[in-house]
């Protein structure tokens, strides 16, 4: 990774305009990660423009105060991907999860920069910045502008970074967190990131209807095969009914893994005209590989698949089957489905 960030420091010290993007229903760590290098580039005399395909969810509004991200729109923001010096993909490897911004992400002459720490990364950029041993987006972003800029980092920065890495390590408690990541939070402290303030923000604004929907959420929760799976289903009927949204959904997933003796957790979450998949895991259980099995992908412990034009009910149940030979292989295939 070293020499991939070699090769494009060079980049931001050379070109004026630079798009930056991420991955559609963007989380904290894509978010986070934009607005730090937003705010670096536009403390060093650059033209940036955000553009997401999604809406910013209302828990990460804070880190953008001056709303500078902004949600595609072709007529008014293709212009701007078409003049980009350098367009620069965050959080995601794969352009087909810009949705509609894909076309005029691949058709621009800009050079194209992909910053992340997921695996198989597909071809579409020039360079690739990617560690699929770090903890989140926004520690490669980290090592990358400590190069740029030393190691005083303004405020603004040092907090979109912090929010990332806290937001993609879900709190410091998942795999890959050691003494080097609490290190470099300590050291975005320094720099003027306040870890109380950006705790409150992304956990403790969640709306009435948001509660409400975690209590539905939880009533669907069931294990199986001897309890080391559990999984949890939300509704298009769910949302309407708390008047909540897909972002809505977000970290929903730490509950079935919080369940003694479960290793393998599963949220299915029905869309208008498909189904989110996200997964979870413990120890060696590769998920991944479950995941890409319908058309997903991630990290080994965590990844997630969205499958359009199928039922909830259909694909659950697949998936649910299909889990078994990612347990422990002792348990019985006719483990009885369990009411938690």
């Amino acid at each position: 990774m070293e020499s991939a960030i070699e090769a494009v420091l060079p980049l931001f010290k050379q070109y004026g305009k630079f798009v930056l993007t991420t991955h559609v229903n963007p989380d904290g760590d894509g978010l986070g990660s934009e607005m730090a290098l937003a705010e670096w580039l536009l403390g060093h005399g650059r033209e940036v423009s955000i553009i997401n395909y999604s809406e910013t969810p209302r828990v990460y509004r804070f880190l953008d105060p001056d709303k500078r991200i902004l949600k595609f729109d072709e007529a008014r923001d293709a212009s701007a991907i078409a003049r980009a010096d350098v367009i620069v993909v965050m959080d995601t490897n794969h352009p087909d999860r810009l949705r509609t911004m894909e076309p005029h992400v691949m058709k621009s002459t800009a050079i194209r920069i992909c910053i992340d720490h997921h695996l198989d990364p597909a071809p579409f950029a020039q360079h690739y910045v990617i560690d699929a041993e770090a903890t989140s987006t926004g520690e490669i972003l980290y090592r990358l502008l400590v190069q740029l800029n030393g190691p005083s980092l303004p405020p603004s920065v040092a907090r979109g970074l912090y929010s990332a890495i806290m937001t993609d390590t879900g709190s410091f408690r998942y795999p890959r967190v050691d003494p080097e990541i609490f290190h470099i939070c300590a050291h975005l402290i320094e720099c003027g990131a306040d870890p109380v303030d950006i705790y409150q923000h992304v956990y403790e604004q969640w709306s009435a209807g948001r509660i409400k929907l975690l209590g539905a959420t939880l009533e669907s929760l069931e294990t199986l095969y001897d309890g080391r799976l559990a999984h949890i289903a939300i509704t298009q009927e769910m949302l309407r009914r708390t008047g909540t949204k897909e972002e809505d959904t977000d970290n929903f997933t730490t509950y079935p893994m919080s369940v003694e003796g479960v290793v393998a957790g599963i949220l299915f979450l029905e869309l208008r005209n498909g189904v989110k998949i996200s997964f979870r895991s413990k120890g060696d259980i590769p998920i991944n590989e479950l995941a890409k099995e319908f058309g997903g992908n991630g990290h080994k412990n965590a990844a997630g698949a969205r499958l359009y034009d199928v039922s909830l009910t259909t694909i659950r149940q697949q998936v649910l089957q299909t889990a078994y030979k990612y347990l422990d292989t002792t348990l019985s295939v006719h483990g009885k489905t369990q009411q938690a």
